[in-house]
């Protein structure tokens, strides 16, 4: 095993710096049915191939935001950093991105846990809540929402307590906040539906309960625009754009929240058109006025990947 240790130090010498940032020399290695392990002195693990990983997970997204793009968005991979990059301007989103929450290779999806929502996302008591919280007893198992790989699994001095971040193929991050116990490790492969810590009250909580976030380079959105934690289903498809980062951007949320939008506000369901405006998208509309997506495209002549112009006129009917 240790020539075997010494041979990888060799190999792995010549890594560009971010790697070598990113990850400590190996101290060890196990052989499985699905490659060599890369053992790390901080708890941490990589498929041999993948200790130069960057944290890119859904390339084609990435090409619309990234360093050569005008957005200038960064995916930067850490195990020690919640969040990695505090310079992604979601306002400088003009356009609307069309992304793939569930595709054909990755089309599983689980609920983190099955309980009653407490808090949704919005404004809480003057502060920003950047997710929404589940009731739960502590002990109670918590589910990887999509396929991914964890990114962050430790405890978090400002407030998370123990928390599991993952970054998913679909290019977003979830966050499993205050959790008594992590049953997962930094780079970790996880499936849909995985365990990957245990509900609790650690941090700063005043009960037991889950705090889930979901995040698009490192920016929180509303969880309610992809989950239905009622039905216990999801969005197959999230149109991306700077009016979803907004508290109140989700027609779930409650009109009785300190803050408020278009979305929230209240709405003429017998209304026949509708004029766009700002931070408005195919999704938001349909959720507003109780009809579909693929609906409001038939009636305008619209494509689902058709960016809407302020001032536009939409049939809804």
């Amino acid at each position: 095993m240790k020539k075997t240790v010494f041979i990888l130090l060799a190999v792995l010498s010549g890594l560009q710096s971010f790697a070598q940032d990113t990850f400590f020399d190996p101290i060890d290695t196990i052989e499985t049915a699905s490659g060599t392990i890369l053992i790390y002195g901080d708890r941490t693990w990589a498929y041999l191939g993948e200790e130069d990983f960057e944290g890119i997970m859904n390339e084609h997204l990435h090409e619309l935001v990234c360093l050569d793009s005008a957005y200038g968005y960064k995916s930067i991979w850490s195990n020690d950093d919640v969040i990695t990059c505090t310079t992604n301007d979601v306002s400088l989103l003009k356009d609307t991105l069309w992304m793939c929450v569930l595709d054909s290779l990755h089309d599983a999806y689980a609920m983190p846990f099955d309980g009653p929502m407490t808090s949704k996302y919005g404004y809480r008591r003057g502060r920003r809540h950047n997710g929404v919280d589940i009731d739960l007893e502590t002990g109670d198992t918590i589910y990887a929402a999509f396929d991914g790989k964890i990114r962050y699994a430790q405890y978090h001095d400002n407030g998370f307590g123990n928390l599991v971040v993952i970054r998913h193929y679909n290019g977003l991050e979830t966050y499993y906040a205050h959790c008594s116990k992590l049953l997962v490790a930094p780079n970790q492969d996880v499936e849909a539906g995985d365990p990957i810590g245990l509900g609790g009250n650690t941090g700063h909580s005043t009960g037991s309960h889950l705090h889930f976030e979901v995040r698009f380079y490192d920016n929180p959105i509303d969880p309610e625009l992809i989950f239905d934690f009622k039905e216990k289903v999801v969005q197959d498809n999230l149109f991306v754009h700077s009016g979803v980062f907004q508290p109140g951007s989700s027609s779930s949320v409650s009109s009785s929240s300190s803050s408020s939008s278009s979305s929230s506000s209240a709405v003429d369901r017998d209304a026949r058109t509708y004029k766009v405006r700002s931070g408005d998208s195919l999704w938001i509309i349909s959720n507003r006025y109780g009809t579909t997506v693929s609906n409001l495209c038939k009636l305008n002549g619209l494509k689902e990947t058709d960016v809407l112009q302020i001032g536009q006129v939409i049939r809804l009917k």
